[in-house]
């Protein structure tokens, strides 16, 4: 801990600062990477994992935050990111058909936005596993498994999602950064999850 409160010779903001702009820069290489919508799985999964190597002496650099993706954008990726984008159309179809004033609609609006709220917490902390790396299926029975057993890292993930869409609709600019913190918040929700368990 002692460490982080000394600096190097010639660093002028200190270790903290130096993360912090990793934090940033991993977040616009995760912004970019996203935007073919397809790949937003891999990308934030990629994040999760460099910032997870910060507490393993690893650096959180761009440059290896984009070694990393290439190797990981297969099929199996990318079939991850077909269904999480036909689960978030579906989401918005359903919601646009109670909003159409059918019979039940306010009930079903409720079921469908649980439904959805469920599933993107799921989403989000599958991305934050380290098996989302080489296992999808296995990371999202891993993420469904702490969804349950840990409601509050899900009002964490739920918190953090809240503020990186508040200052992406505040400062449209930041919406290009708000990736980094937003994977920085799942990889810290996933291990004070793995600190709980082990104590």
């Amino acid at each position: 801990m002692s460490s982080l409160r000394t600096r190097e010779p010639g660093e002028l903001f200190g270790p903290r600062m130096t993360l912090f702009a990793d934090v940033l820069s991993v977040g616009l290489a995760t912004a970019v990477a996203c935007l073919p919508l397809v790949t937003a799985p891999a990308a934030l999964s990629s994040a999760c994992a460099v910032l997870r190597g910060v507490g393993q002496g690893q650096p959180a650099t761009a440059g290896r935050y984009f070694a990393l993706l290439r190797r990981r954008l297969r099929v199996g990726d990318l079939a991850a990111g077909a269904v999480a984008l036909a689960g978030a159309l579906l989401c918005v179809a359903d919601l646009a058909l109670a909003g159409a004033g059918l019979p039940g609609a306010t009930l079903f609006a409720v079921v469908a936005a649980a439904i959805g709220t469920g599933a993107l917490v799921v989403g989000l902390r599958a991305c934050a596993r380290p098996e989302s790396l080489t296992d999808w299926p296995a990371a999202v029975r891993a993420a469904a498994k702490d969804t349950v057993r840990d409601p509050g890292g899900c009002g964490l993930v739920l918190l953090a999602l809240a503020t990186a869409a508040l200052c992406a609709w505040m400062l449209v600019p930041l919406a290009f950064l708000a990736p980094g913190p937003l994977a920085l918040a799942l990889t810290a929700v996933d291990v004070r999850l793995a600190g709980i368990s082990e104590s």
